[in-house]
């Protein structure tokens, strides 16, 4: 299998899951604090809808609740190795900069593991046929 073929590529590109090629999200929105959870409502490429159905993106609210566990996790470990003996405040404080510093990344990336989880791929958008939807 190819790295443009795995579901890992779609997650950590932010690509549609259906054919690994359209964007889930629209360009330099990344970092914007008011467009960083715009998200097209289908694969510009090959028409799958990003929202199958009313409240879908509820399930990756778990999603992101995982990732941002293993990410205070981490922060345990690295102030432990690093710093050894440590306040709370000093836990807190890191673990929110570093939760409010990666709130649009963990928030699109649960999304994309969320719809990479129940749809899979099927080719290169010129081999698989175009969707068309109500929407």
């Amino acid at each position: 299998m190819a790295w443009k073929e795995s579901r890992l590529y779609s997650i950590l590109n932010f690509k549609c899951p259906r054919c690994h090629e359209g964007d889930m999200f629209p360009p330099k929105t990344l970092f914007s604090p008011s467009k960083f959870s715009k998200m097209y409502s289908k694969c510009p490429c090959c028409g799958q809808s990003y929202e199958p159905e009313p409240g879908y993106y509820f399930g990756a609210m778990f999603v992101s609740y995982a990732l941002n566990t293993a990410l205070f996790v981490s922060v345990w470990v690295a102030l432990n190795v690093l710093l050894g003996d440590f306040s709370t405040t000093t836990m807190v404080v890191t673990i929110v900069i570093l939760a409010v510093l990666l709130l649009s990344i963990i928030f699109r990336l649960s999304r994309s593991i969320w719809i990479n989880i129940f749809i899979g791929y099927e080719g290169p958008c010129d081999q698989i046929p175009h969707k068309e939807g109500f929407r």
